[in-house]
């Protein structure tokens, strides 16, 4: 068993608290990504889970085993980093196999788990080549295969696909996430790119300031944000605010800049008639519609981005832009008209003084 328990972390450099009273709690097996901005906090946590950064407070377990003060050799981690770091004069098998030769395992251990991992990882036919001779997607394989042959109970990844082309990103981190259900592995993977997030993870740690923002599923980070920061970090592209006031009435209505949306009194029962909010629109939620159809918000286009099968498009309302995403997008150009929708369903409404969601949990 490889869980992961975090209690009361805290990290500070020079005095200064990066880290406060973190919390977390990972099941085995189980496939997380740190997410957040730079400087939020996720790859020194990673690292301190590694061994590689001292807790400054609190308690790292792994497998039930306090780990807190154990050096990086002995908690039973492979980590593989942005950085590649293999040693140009050995072979692929030679930086494959260096940990375990280092350890003292003999040649007749080796062999078989060498070709496990070089088979697992697509590294058959380069194991005799030098790193110069690889690609950078092989190259970075080659590092994630000298991880896995030393079987550890927990992997680490710290932003393992930045230095690589779009292309490239998306095949490994595809290889990756099909390699974690066959080994199932307890994985930590750093990453400041959502869309990387949401396609590998089972569940997301969306980290800022150095604490949790919020942790879920991608379906829960993506449907149901938190805080108005979640929201707008996640989503390409991304999510529209706008101010707006409660109404009386029958109905739960928001007065916005240029829209008056209908919002659902099962979402949000709590909202009161003269109430400031915030609506989130994610574009994506939003299409074309007929003009006499329900929530819908009147415009002129500004700007047409053709994002293949579909495209965005920016328009301003009111004095100010709003962005949908439609297919229909061919026959628009700037100037022209336009009239699109939003189910009361798809609307988030936030505190504007906290940033806090308002729907019922």
């Amino acid at each position: 068993m490889a869980n992961i328990s975090c209690n009361d972390i805290v990290k500070s450099y020079g005095g200064h608290p990066v880290i406060e009273g973190l919390d977390l709690d990972i099941p085995d097996h189980e496939f997380v990504v740190f997410l957040g901005p730079s400087g939020c906090g996720k790859s020194t946590m990673l690292r301190m889970i590694a061994g590689l950064e001292e807790v400054t407070g609190g308690r790292i377990a792994i497998g039930g085993t306090d780990v807190t003060d154990l050096p990086p050799g002995e908690r039973g981690v492979a980590m593989v980093f942005q950085s590649y770091a293999l040693y140009p004069h050995m072979s692929v098998a030679d930086n494959i196999t260096f940990g375990l030769r280092r350890q003292g395992a003999s040649r007749s251990e080796i062999a078989p788990r060498l070709t496990q991992v070089a088979e697992l990882l697509g590294l058959e036919k380069f194991l005799d080549r030098k790193p110069k001779n690889l690609s950078g997607g092989q190259q970075q394989r080659v590092a994630m295969a000298r991880a896995m042959i030393k079987t550890p109970q927990v992997f680490l990844f710290d932003e393992p696909l930045s230095n690589l082309d779009a292309k490239l990103r998306e095949k490994l981190r595809t290889e990756i996430r099909k390699i974690h259900m066959q080994l199932k592995t307890t994985t930590i993977f750093v990453t400041h790119d959502q869309l990387e997030a949401m396609t590998i993870a089972d569940r997301i740690v969306l980290m800022r300031d150095g604490r949790i923002e919020q942790m879920g599923t991608p379906d829960e980070i993506y449907e149901r944000p938190a805080t108005r920061f979640v929201a707008d970090f996640i989503g390409t592209p991304a999510m529209n605010f706008v101010s707006a006031e409660i109404a009386a009435g029958d109905r739960l209505v928001a007065h916005g800049e240029g829209m008056t949306l209908e919002l659902s009194r099962d979402v949000f029962p709590d909202l009161a008639p003269g109430q400031r909010v915030e609506l989130g629109l994610r574009p994506a939620r939003m299409d074309l519609c007929a003009p006499d159809a329900r929530n819908v918000i009147s415009g002129s286009v500004v700007l047409v981005e053709n994002m293949g099968a579909e495209g965005q498009v920016i328009t301003e309302v009111a004095g100010r832009e709003v962005s949908f995403v439609t297919q229909s997008f061919r026959d628009l150009s700037p100037g022209d008209p336009v009239t699109f929708a939003i189910s009361p369903d798809h609307i988030h409404v936030f505190d504007p003084s906290t940033g806090r969601s308002l729907r019922r949990n």
